[in-house]
């Protein structure tokens, strides 16, 4: 599929500008150029398609959906993680979705559990790992990531931390039972056009920046290189890994790209994917946001569970991949 844009981009770094095939400049401009084209097309096609399908999950319907399911909490769990996969989420939605779940009347380890699923399963990454690794790795990133917020939320109800959530949230109103017209299927389509651009237009600088530290870790770092400190043998990697992530503010799109060369140098898939997932899930802005309407205690409880399930999925993509 991307062989066109293989070709166009030997050709432009070797033959246009004259870097010579084997320089480690070459093969660093080579990788960003081929990359940059595959990612963003990928990234279009991606989002595109995903923003129409969940255009019939808003959060209204999520919010409903949820707190009409009065049946068994596991299977409340379990739907809020799927859930969190196909509706729209960003760190700076975090407080008012959470909001909006406690006043319809969802249980607080239900909520956690879309919360972590939202953004941890995301669904760019997850097109992106197909694209980039294949269905096995983008499957068992799904499946890792969903028993993540399951178990982390089944975990936290069963906790009964409902007072270390703040007050003011139980007086909120934000009007979950207003039921928003549908939309037509030709605004289906043009509200998710726009949306795709409006949101790569947000993301783009992060994606070139992950794709431009993988080029050079292509051109000036061997395959292999890595392994010694980061591979699957060194019990502390992941553990290292996960707390390098946690800081940092990034995207999984701006990520990915990174993870790959990562790999190819010779970190684990399993230490590379809990970097990402670190990043994604526990990023220092969404935590700062949460802490508005969560108290200390939860909040901690809530770094520390899912943390400790990154860590041990990190541990299991190690012993799974080869």
């Amino acid at each position: 599929m991307f062989t066109s844009v293989q070709m166009f981009a030997d050709w432009l770094i070797y033959n246009i500008f004259g870097i010579a095939k084997d320089s480690k400049s070459g093969s660093a401009l080579n990788f960003f150029v081929f990359d940059t084209i595959k990612i963003f097309i990928l990234l279009l096609l991606i989002i595109y398609a995903i923003t129409f399908i969940r255009s019939f999950f808003p959060p209204e319907k999520t919010r409903k959906i949820l707190a009409k399911n009065k049946g068994s909490a596991f299977i409340g769990h379990v739907l809020a993680a799927l859930l969190g996969i196909v509706t729209p989420f960003c760190s700076c939605s975090a407080v008012p979705l959470f909001i909006g779940f406690v006043e319809a009347g969802v249980p607080l380890g239900v909520t956690f559990s879309y919360l972590i699923a939202a953004p941890m399963v995301n669904e760019v990454a997850l097109g992106l790992l197909y694209g980039l690794f294949g269905w096995k790795i983008a499957l068992i990133y799904v499946v890792s990531g969903e028993i993540i917020a399951i178990v982390s939320g089944m975990i936290i109800g069963k906790l009964k931390l409902e007072k270390y959530v703040e007050g003011y949230v139980y007086e909120m109103n934000i009007g979950a039972d207003i039921d928003l017209p549908d939309p037509t299927m030709k605004e289906r389509l043009i509200d998710s056009w726009n949306f795709t651009k409006d949101l790569i237009k947000k993301i783009w600088i992060y994606v070139v920046i992950g794709i431009a530290i993988g080029g050079a870790i292509h051109g000036w770092i061997p395959a292999g290189a890595l392994a010694k400190y980061a591979g699957k043998d060194n019990p502390f990697a992941v553990f290292v890994a996960a707390a390098i992530g946690i800081p940092l503010y990034s995207n999984a799109a701006g990520v990915i790209p990174l993870v790959s060369e990562l790999t190819r140098a010779g970190v684990a898939m399993g230490t590379a994917l809990s970097f990402m997932m670190a990043v994604t899930a526990l990023s220092v802005p969404e935590m700062i946001l949460l802490r508005r309407v969560l108290k200390p205690k939860l909040l901690a409880v809530f770094i520390t569970i899912v943390g400790l399930g990154i860590v041990f999925t990190g541990y299991l993509f190690n012993f799974i991949i080869a």
